[in-house]
């Protein structure tokens, strides 16, 4: 499992507008290469964006899943991209006197990356979701900053 904390100048519905918006998944989230489709009433439970990763031409088609959403406050999503795995990812935003507090945890729950000691997947993941995070926070401050 993977922790992330960054603290972002904006209020948190600026970041959960950002969320919402599945065509912008691929802006923010690292690894993500291309977006193919999201399905009609993202960001609801169990709705989809069609995305890939990698870079081009070895890239691989993915799916994430909507498990949780919970506006301004949480969101939890299901990434599966085969042959890797699967992982559940959890973003919660709180309020903070700067802006918003903005976490978020990873772990693998299917597939190979499952088998891969701890110890090499945390700092792996920690780098890639620092970099996430602040792709992030750059989307949400200057659409709110536009607003």
């Amino acid at each position: 499992m993977s922790k992330n904390v960054r603290i972002l100048r904006c209020r948190p519905e600026d970041v959960f507008d950002v969320l919402a918006d599945g065509w912008l998944f691929t802006t923010w989230v690292v690894g993500a290469s291309r977006m193919r489709s999201a399905d009609i009433g993202w960001p609801a439970v169990g709705t989809r964006l069609h995305h890939s990763f990698g870079v081009w031409p070895l890239v691989i088609d993915d799916v994430t899943t909507m498990l949780e959403w919970e506006p301004s406050r949480r969101m939890v999503i299901q990434p599966k991209g085969w042959p890797l795995g699967e992982a559940r990812v959890e973003l919660t935003v709180e309020p903070h006197r700067r802006g918003c507090k903005v976490t978020i945890v990873e772990d693998a729950v299917a597939g190979p990356a499952t088998w891969a000691p701890a110890v090499l997947m945390q700092p792996l993941l920690f780098v890639r979701n620092h970099e996430t995070l602040r792709r992030l926070g750059w989307v949400s401050e200057g659409r709110a900053s536009t607003h």
